[in-house]
């Protein structure tokens, strides 16, 4: 199935990326979070980083499994250098994520590096 047939809805800003996140997670989606990053992404995780689409399966599958509830944080303003983009959220529990996001040739943005817990 083409994934665009599974997620009708791609990031077509940077903006987008954490709410799709958010939406996806809840729903416990690992392949629909799995379409929010590049394939050689890479994910700061507690065990070390999860470089490539297998180690971030692994480790949303991991995350995932007890079926928890993210809430949306609160956005910080996107910095935006030609085809990347810096994005951060402030969450409701405090702490700060921070993620680099591409633009694809379609137009669509990607996460490339993704650092969920950058201060706490």
């Amino acid at each position: 199935m083409p994934e665009s047939a599974k997620h009708p809805e791609p990031a077509t800003t940077p903006e987008d990326l954490g709410r799709l996140f958010v939406a996806r997670a809840n729903a416990g989606d690992v392949d629909g979070l799995l379409a929010l990053y590049e394939p050689d992404a890479v994910l700061a995780t507690p065990a070390g980083p999860a470089t490539g689409t297998q180690a971030i399966r692994a480790a949303f599958t991991a995350l995932l499994a007890d079926r928890p509830t993210f809430t949306p944080g609160e956005p910080r303003p996107t910095l935006r250098a030609g085809d990347l983009a810096l994005t951060s959220t402030r969450l409701d529990g405090g702490g700060l994520t921070v993620e680099v996001a591409r633009r694809r040739r379609d137009g669509t943005w990607r996460w490339v590096i993704d650092q969920p817990r950058a201060a706490g």
